[in-house]
């Protein structure tokens, strides 16, 4: 497989790895159109959030139309596909975080998500956060959150055909593997 046959990629990794730093460079070294889809919703009282939001736009450019979906990336992508378009979405953990706290179904989203995923045309990146690799959140809700997010990046990573994880800006790329698995 070659970069351009992989219309699906899963781009994830820790707090400030430089995930979607890297995601959008990959996107604007292609020559498709470019959608930026942001999960997170706006809060008008959280200063510090407003301006991580602000910064990523400034960052992106003009280039990039955007479209603000805190739940139906269904129908987003429904309506945006086409084939010379990059889709990038910006970020599931976002995504199942607002399932949970508007007490959606998240198996039935979450596999429709996938459904349409695999249907799609356009060329799709999804960034995810690594949230199982740190410590142990103190409360039930939040060991739960941390499961329900790894089993999502599993399910996203099976069905994605380029997976890679960014570690302080750099990136490494896990599927395709680069070499086969030695057998025993």
């Amino acid at each position: 497989m070659t970069d351009r046959d992989a219309r699906t990629t899963l781009i994830f990794g820790g707090a400030k790895s430089g995930k979607s730093a890297f995601a959008e460079k990959l996107c604007t070294d292609s020559p498709y159109d470019l959608l930026y889809v942001a999960t997170s919703p706006r809060f008008a009282d959280d200063d510090e959030m407003n301006e991580r939001i602000k910064r990523h736009v400034e960052r992106r450019g003009t280039r990039w139309a955007c479209i603000e979906e805190q739940i139906d990336l269904c129908g987003v992508l429904a309506d945006e596909d086409h084939p010379d378009r990059v889709v990038l979405i910006d970020c599931m953990t976002m995504w199942l975080n607002n399932l949970v706290y508007h007490e959606k179904p998240l198996e039935q989203h979450i596999e429709a998500f996938l459904d349409t995923l695999s249907k799609t045309q356009s060329r799709i990146l999804l960034i995810s956060n690594e949230v199982g690799q740190g410590i142990v959140p103190e409360t039930a809700s939040g060991r739960s959150f941390r499961d329900l997010q790894g089993s999502l990046n599993q399910r996203l990573a099976a069905r994605c055909d380029r997976v890679i994880e960014v570690r302080v800006g750099l990136p490494i790329l896990l599927k395709p593997l680069p070499i086969p698995l030695i057998s025993l």
